[in-house]
């Protein structure tokens, strides 16, 4: 995925996106059109998948196997493109700011809308997205590079292989953040009060031990410079369902690009645990 830089629509910089509305109402007037990470700080931010419901029960039992790559914050009725305890207003057909359509495991399109795809047997997965837990780490003072940078964050496939459940199976996708020595050591701290978005990191320093050749080349997202007194923390990434799907080659599926995460109406207090 090219670099997005920040989120479309202004020359000036990122649009003024306060919560879930904002950005949803944003994404579906075509006004914002890459990633979301920093908008509407304070509020869940999720993954998304959708399958047609033959597949879908073979998909929740890969979630269900996988809660670090996959936990579910919910999950439509077959046809529907809302899930009402996610946004009142929410429509998954136009409220992301952009789509990735999948036929037979091939990316086909990059749509900023699915209206013209949806079909009546489509169900849909909105799964953690540990742009939730970036909030917690900004509210403890921890910086991050990506952010400040106005960039995607770097995600890599691992040689970590996901838990199969039917047709799904396939390598889990991680997030990389870079920290100092100490934030580090609290950021650790602060994920793991997330287990819902994906919680404490499942890897740091030594990305060959998880199959990543070169932090310099992400495989989703944007590079971002590991500094030599730092250390690479990686996180279970909701970007895992596209290689897993990617794998399994259904004949049709949807997801969410890469850093275009559907924005919630759920604070992220509601995820926390104590």
């Amino acid at each position: 995925m090219p670099a997005d830089g920040p989120p479309h629509g202004s020359p000036l910089g990122p649009p003024v996106l306060p919560d879930g509305v904002a950005v949803r109402r944003a994404a579906r007037e075509g006004r914002l059109t890459g990633h979301t990470s920093s908008l509407a700080p304070g509020f869940v931010q999720g993954n998304l998948a959708i399958l047609p419901a033959d597949l879908a029960g073979d998909f929740l039992r890969f979630c269900q196997r996988n809660p670090k790559p996959c936990p579910v914050l919910g999950i439509s009725e077959p046809g529907s493109p809302r899930i009402p305890e996610l946004g009142l207003d929410l429509d998954l057909r136009t409220d992301l700011p952009r789509y990735r359509v999948w036929r037979d495991g091939a990316l086909a399109e990059e749509p900023t809308d699915i209206a013209h795809v949806w079909r009546d047997d489509l169900v849909a997965f909105v799964l953690g997205c540990s742009f939730t837990f970036e909030h917690a780490l900004i509210e403890e003072g921890i910086p991050m590079r990506h952010v400040a940078q106005g960039r995607n964050v770097a995600m890599y496939r691992t040689s970590i292989a996901c838990a199969p459940a039917g047709p799904f199976a396939g390598p889990m996708v991680v997030s990389m953040r870079p920290f100092s020595p100490a934030h580090a050591i609290r950021a650790v701290q602060v994920t793991t009060r997330f287990p819902g978005v994906h919680g404490a990191p499942v890897h740091l320093g030594h990305p060959h031990l998880i199959g990543i050749a070169d932090l310099a080349r992400p495989d989703y997202g944007d590079a971002v410079e590991v500094a030599p007194d730092e250390i690479p923390l990686f996180w279970a990434c909701g970007v895992t369902p596209q290689a897993v799907i990617a794998a399994a080659k259904p004949p049709f599926a949807i997801t969410h690009a890469p850093g275009s995460m559907l924005v919630t109406d759920v604070r992220n207090s509601a995820l926390a645990v104590l």
